[in-house]
């Protein structure tokens, strides 16, 4: 990961986390973990296995809100690091 450069704002992490922590309590974040499927890989690993990961990482400026959160494994939650899905493809080796 040495492309990615990364400017933290030690207050937006502060404040974008604390909401984390109240989105975690919201009838919403139940259902979708309730569910017990990765919005990764998929795979059905059951309720309590399932982080909330940030699409757009706290640390790169995303929010915690409904649109940026993502129910996830914890393997694919530490594989994703600080990427974008998007930057994870591009990561990814090409099978030729």
């Amino acid at each position: 990961m040495d492309w990615v450069e990364i400017e933290t704002d030690p207050a937006h992490q502060a404040r974008e986390r604390e909401r984390a922590r109240a989105l975690r309590k919201t009838a919403w974040w139940q259902r979708r973990i309730q569910r017990g499927i990765c919005g990764y890989c998929g795979r059905s690993v059951g309720a309590r296995q399932l982080t909330m990961d940030h699409v757009v990482p706290v640390a790169r400026g995303g929010r915690s809100v409904r649109g940026n959160v993502v129910a996830s494994c914890k393997e694919c939650n530490t594989r994703k690091k600080l990427l974008t899905p998007a930057e994870q493809i591009m990561m990814k080796p090409r099978e030729d």
